[in-house]
């Protein structure tokens, strides 16, 4: 048996006006629960339940993107402060050899 979507519409309380309304829209892009392609037309409204598990998808995506990255600042900060410390050690010392030379020591 196949699902048959219904055509009433609870905002007007009655038929669906298709292209007669501002909610009926195209979409196109990639279903989050099948990974088909999808370009249809139909009511944004209908099509929330989609929409928001695809923008769940991104977060989720977007939040592991962002604590890789934050994982590889965490492990080559270390580095970066050594090499920091490193290049300072070496001017103070330039500095102090400079000064001692000036002042004839």
């Amino acid at each position: 048996m196949q699902i048959q979507q219904g055509t009433f519409c609870p905002l007007v309380q009655g038929e669906c006006k298709k292209f007669e309304c501002a909610f009926f829209t195209q979409v196109r892009g990639t279903n989050p629960n099948t990974g088909q392609d999808v370009d249809e037309w139909n009511c944004a409204i209908a099509l929330m339940p989609m929409l928001l598990i695809e923008g769940a998808q991104q977060s989720r995506q977007t939040g592991a993107a962002v604590e890789s990255f934050r994982n590889e600042v965490s492990n080559n900060g270390g580095a970066l402060v050594q090499m920091l410390a490193s290049a300072a050690q070496q001017s103070l010392e330039r500095r102090l050899a400079d000064t001692s030379t000036q002042l004839g020591h």
